[in-house]
């Protein structure tokens, strides 16, 4: 039986494993050949250099979530149950991610920092999925909001605790999802709409 092709998908679940074994700062792009039973030349050209392999890993770590965030922000219904189904299901994902490989969660939070442009892009995406959930909201009379760009960042800061990596060691700590609910019950009352 021939090998399978090699892909940019197959190098990316290689490149994890390699970052997963080795870390960041020693896995290196013939390690990851070595795993794909190709030479290094056959990786880079798919990828150009090291550099781009990185970004491309955690570009695809980032984009996880948006497929499941993204049904719920265009779901249809009331955008205030949408909007806490959204932050629960972001808050979740992240949770996941962090507790089910720590190893590899530690290597992207190296790599998210080298990386600034993807994470601004992937924040840029998230900040998007809010806006468009608010501003839903707002046209049914639900939400009061002028600018629902800068209300969503308004909300992606508030929320922060329950996103951002920098916090994932209270992610476990007792209280937090009761924490979580505060956060969210004070976002949906400023949005709300005074009769």
């Amino acid at each position: 039986m021939p090998p399978a092709p090699l892909t940019p998908e197959r190098i990316l679940e290689a490149t994890e494993d390699v970052l997963r074994r080795f870390g960041p700062a020693k896995a290196t792009v013939v390690d990851v050949a070595r795993a794909l039973g190709v030479s290094h030349g056959s990786v880079y050209r798919h990828f150009g250099s090291k550099a781009a392999l990185r970004e491309a890993v955690t570009e695809r770590w980032l984009d996880q979530s948006h497929a499941e965030l993204s049904a719920i922000a265009e779901s249809a219904g009331p955008a205030a149950p949408r909007l806490r189904s959204w932050l629960a299901a972001l808050f979740a994902s992240k949770r996941r991610k962090a507790g089910d490989d720590p190893e590899l969660f530690a290597t992207y939070m190296v790599l998210v920092g080298e990386n600034s442009a993807t994470v601004d892009r992937h924040i840029a995406e998230m900040i998007a999925q809010i806006a468009a959930i608010i501003e839903t909201g707002v046209a049914q009379g639900e939400f009061s909001a002028t600018d629902p760009t800068a209300t969503a960042r308004a909300v992606w800061d508030a929320t922060n605790r329950f996103h951002d990596p920098a916090y994932a060691a209270e992610w476990g700590r007792e209280g937090i999802d009761a924490a979580f609910g505060a956060v969210c019950d004070l976002v949906l009352r400023g949005l709300a709409k005074s009769a």
